[in-house]
């Protein structure tokens, strides 16, 4: 699929980005577009991967104008660009609403205008009965994404909008495994929130995998979720104590707008997920075939189903797909997943 593509990513410049990035170079595509509003790491990434196919630009997604420009005959965008620092949101909570959503839609709107063929925006377990701005603002994006194929005719567009989620990605910029070994390397305290926190969590390579295979399989309005394996913080921290020699630690209590347990599908979605080569699927109501038809609605029955997704299968085993029931890590898996990191 990827192979002779122009492929444009905004937010390309953070851990996700760049890692796309070099997994879609190796894939043969024709170009790749990083779109960032950050030019130090724009400079450090044009340094590290050398490759005429690699183009730059620097914007914003708040800006629709500098996005039409970028996305000039480009096949595929994955839009991964967003605010996601929890308590900066929290006490800047506009902010995340004019980069999240209205950005968000400013990526629809400007596909719409180059007819790019597939949208893909990067979601998170946070979007699912969001208790924080940030998980609301995601919500809302993956709300304007699978609602964007709605009022797009296939005849006179090819665009097709799609939203994938997923949890925490081990050792990504910004989050608990890199922070924790920091300090305890500089032999600093960490706080921990609470010991009984379950986080689900996914290695880089798979969450590429994820990512692509989904953008390959969709067809408009679908939210993809892949099977991923959790972890509560006891066993995270005893396996970095066995790596590095433990110090202090506080346990200092959730904080406002965190879980104690994360959630990738709730019991009301549950109704229209399905499971299609090994990921989870939520299909939009529009296309669900319980649902009675309308002008603007496009309904498929079983067999239909089973002709645009092969081999879909109903979910019926579950009350809610979370890290407190999902399938735990085992130790030595996890150690063996953090020294894969090389940050130790």
């Amino acid at each position: 699929m990827y192979k002779g593509k122009r492929i444009l990513i905004t937010g390309g410049t953070g851990s996700l980005g760049k890692a796309l990035t070099k997994k879609l170079l190796s894939m043969d595509v024709e170009t790749v577009r990083v779109l960032s509003r950050n030019e130090d790491k724009q400079i450090q990434m044009e340094n590290e991967i050398k490759d005429d196919r690699l183009r730059f630009f620097l914007g914003d997604i708040r800006d629709k104008e500098r996005l039409i420009q970028s996305f000039e005959n480009i096949d595929i965008v994955f839009h991964a660009a967003a605010l996601k620092h929890v308590p900066k949101i929290e006490y800047n909570p506009f902010e995340a609403i004019k980069t999240n959503i209205i950005g968000s839609q400013n990526v629809i709107d400007a596909s719409i205008a180059q007819d790019v063929d597939k949208v893909v925006c990067i979601g998170t377990d946070k979007a699912v009965s969001p208790l924080n701005t940030y998980g609301a603002t995601k919500l809302i994006m993956e709300k304007l994404f699978v609602s964007a194929n709605n009022y797009l005719s296939e005849e006179t567009h090819r665009t097709k909008f799609v939203a994938v989620r997923y949890g925490n990605v081990l050792g990504s910029n910004g989050s608990v495994v890199p922070k924790f070994i920091e300090l305890l390397k500089s032999h600093e305290k960490i706080s921990i929130t609470d010991n009984e926190m379950t986080r689900f969590t996914i290695s880089m390579n798979d969450a590429l995998d994820f990512i692509l295979n989904s953008t390959e399989i969709a067809k408009g309005s679908e939210i993809f979720i892949p099977k991923m394996v959790a972890y509560d913080m006891n066993i995270l921290t005893s396996t970095l104590y066995e790596l590095i020699e433990k110090t202090e630690e506080d346990v200092v209590g959730i904080r406002p707008g965190e879980k104690l347990h994360e959630i990738l599908i709730n019991s009301d979605e549950l109704q229209n997920t399905y499971e299609i080569n090994d990921i989870y699927v939520i299909l939009s109501p529009l296309i669900h075939p319980s649902v009675n038809s309308s002008p603007n609605m496009r309904n498929y029955n079983e067999k239909e189903l089973n002709e645009r997704y092969p081999g879909i299968r109903k979910i019926t085993d579950m009350e809610t797909y979370s890290s407190n029931n999902a399938q735990k890590i085992s130790k030595s898996e996890l150690k063996e997943k953090i020294l894969d990191l090389d940050l130790i």
